[in-house]
């Protein structure tokens, strides 16, 4: 009872997964960037502005030296009460950095 039994070993299929639709695979998007100078007192209320246009992917902030200091991936499906939710704890973290920091540099990427 106690010897071990030996099971024939089959070889295991490896699944192949189903081709993507061609309609998925090639949706273009064009992403155009844009950058403002502003003031550190003026940030929190140009990224309201940028984010209630509604078709931004991308909020990059940076200070004079260039060096990125918050980069904000922003969902598009995002609309109403979720958005004010989401938002507020990055809108206070920009509010902090604003404070600190003399002259910014924003980088949007708009998808078109």
């Amino acid at each position: 009872m106690s010897e071990p039994v030996d099971f024939p070993q089959e070889p295991i299929a490896t699944p192949n997964p189903p081709p993507l639709d061609p309609e998925v695979q090639q949706i273009p998007h064009k992403v155009r960037v844009e950058e403002f100078q502003v003031s550190g007192d003026t940030l929190v209320s140009k990224v309201k502005e940028l984010i209630h246009q509604g078709n931004i992917r991308r909020i990059i902030i940076k200070d004079e030296s260039r060096k990125t200091l918050l980069e904000i991936p922003l969902t598009v499906g995002l609309v109403g009460g979720a958005l004010a939710v989401t938002i507020a704890p990055i809108l206070a973290a920009i509010g902090a950095i604003g404070a600190l920091v003399a002259r910014l540099t924003i980088v949007i990427e708009k998808v078109e």
